[in-house]
């Protein structure tokens, strides 16, 4: 047992003490890789060896200090691999450690009952489409011919998904950093189900965060929308913009067409959190000039409006959307993750 997947159960807003817990996981392991907004890899080779522990004793420590420094529970998942790791952590509850076993058959029984979108990376639809031949559960697909997978499914994806599910775990852990991000979150005073409202979350924390990064002179390449829900569930999706931008509207916009690609009906929201990745110069970022005039004077608008705040505070100007009645939502202005 070598790899650890942990969830850590923080609390809406405060995404921000995700680098405090990766740095508690780097005294164990260098190789450590961040799974925003609230969870990450840890390959603990090295460490079993260093320490004279197994993995599950180890995870025992880490929840333990996480309780300790933190005030954080975790959930974790241990496995051979990340992926079995991940599969682990969905059994997982606070103070027990899922472990997948690490002999091929013991593996092959781990699996067999869960459902196809169990396993990482299998969506909705491909699940649906799999279901549809009978193809339920991951001891079905494992056992199905690799070429009607391949029918199904396409060649490559069929390959891949024949390997996972019969216990071939080929991934790695890959160390990164949070720290080329910015995050913002809007959390509800209570569960929240209007769109409107939803929407209106989402159009402050992309104008808050278009203002930090002007204000920092950078630029994102990629923006991630995460929906925490009542159950404590999240839904996190990722869109890599057009051209790097700091451009309030462009985020909100990108924003906007996440949350609609979700089609959600009815949920429950607790908190919506938007983060700013793969940050570059502002001044080294190409951009696409354009004759709208329009979008140039909301520009020269936007830039007033930058000025206005630094001296009156960041609610000195905010959009006529946001100056409507309608239910407030709590505000954080954290720090660079």
């Amino acid at each position: 047992m070598t790899i650890l997947c942990l969830r850590f159960q923080l609390p809406p807003m405060h995404e921000a003490a995700l680098p405090g817990l990766l740095g508690l996981l780097e005294d164990f392991t260098p190789v450590v890789q961040a799974l925003p907004p609230d969870g990450a890899l840890a390959d603990l080779r090295g460490a079993e060896r260093y320490f004279g522990r197994g993995a599950v004793e180890l995870a025992s420590v880490i929840r333990v200090r996480a309780l300790a420094l933190y005030g954080v529970d975790c959930v974790i998942g241990a496995g051979p691999g990340p992926m079995l790791a991940r599969v682990a952590l969905q059994d997982a509850r606070p103070g027990v450690t899922c472990a997948v076993p690490e002999d091929p058959d013991g593996i092959a029984e781990f699996l067999a009952e869960r459902p196809v979108s169990a396993l990482p990376g299998v969506g909705t639809a491909t699940a649906r489409t799999l279901s549809e031949y009978g193809l339920d559960t991951l001891g079905l697909v494992a056992g199905a011919p690799l070429s009607t997978l391949q029918r199904l499914i396409g060649a490559k994806a069929g390959r891949e998904l024949h390997e996972k599910a019969s216990g071939i775990d080929r991934g790695r852990v890959v160390p990164n950093s949070v720290s080329r991000s910015l995050v913002t979150e809007r959390a509800f005073d209570l569960d929240e189900l209007d769109p409107g409202r939803h929407r209106r979350a989402l159009l402050s924390a992309a104008e808050e965060l278009g203002a930090r990064l002007r204000a920092v002179r950078k630029v994102c390449r990629t923006l991630t929308l995460t929906v925490r829900y009542a159950d404590r569930s999240s839904t996190t999706r990722s869109r890599t913009l057009k051209e790097p931008t700091a451009h309030s509207a462009a985020l909100t916009r990108a924003a906007y067409g996440m949350y609609e690609a979700l089609g959600l009906q009815r949920a429950r929201v607790r908190a919506l959190a938007l983060r700013a990745e793969g940050l570059a110069p502002a001044d080294q970022a190409s951009y696409q000039l354009t004759f709208d005039p329009v979008d140039e004077r909301v520009r020269r608008i936007e830039e007033v409006a930058d000025r206005a705040r630094a001296k009156f505070g960041p609610r000195a100007v905010m959009p006529g959307a946001l100056g409507r009645g309608g239910g407030s939502t709590s505000v954080s202005w954290p720090r660079a993750a």
